[in-house]
């Protein structure tokens, strides 16, 4: 899919329709257990960017701090948030186990099962409503009681 889409400004466009989807995404080591360090903390940037390179996601902002992470993603609408969320989760945690032993010994998991997910739009809720609520007065448009 990734190679049938091109950005256009904000809007992403692809064969099945157009989209601009941001996710903000939190999640937290085991039990809130610092693991940054600074090579760990370098690594699990690294990791980071790489995996959303491989799926065709954007970061947009990316903070690593030491008892959770912080993700603000663009992504397509064939992922759900927690398809965008486990990806990371998994990977990062595979990957920084892998190469840094001393995180296999302090915890079972590397991170919580749990994480937090919003979805980040460049149009706030007030203004989708109103677009909403106000269509029949919009010029052109037919009266809404009259037979169609």
């Amino acid at each position: 899919m990734c190679d049938r889409v091109a950005v256009t400004g904000r809007v992403r466009r692809f064969s099945g329709g157009v989209y601009d989807l941001g996710r903000h995404v939190v999640w937290c080591p085991k039990y809130r257990r610092p693991v940054r360090g600074g090579r760990v903390a370098e690594r699990l940037d690294e990791l980071i960017r790489q995996k959303a390179d491989e799926r065709g996601w954007e970061i947009i902002a990316l903070e690593v701090v030491p008892d959770h992470v912080h993700l603000f993603v663009k992504h397509d609408p064939k992922s759900s948030a927690s398809y965008v969320a486990n990806q990371f989760k998994g990977f990062t945690s595979r990957v920084l186990r892998s190469e840094f032993p001393h995180l296999r010994s302090r915890m079972p998991t590397l991170w919580s099962s749990s994480y937090f997910a919003a979805s980040v739009g460049a149009v706030s809720v007030v203004t989708v409503e109103k677009y909403i609520n106000t269509q029949w007065e919009r010029p052109g448009k037919k009266d809404k009681a009259a037979p169609g």
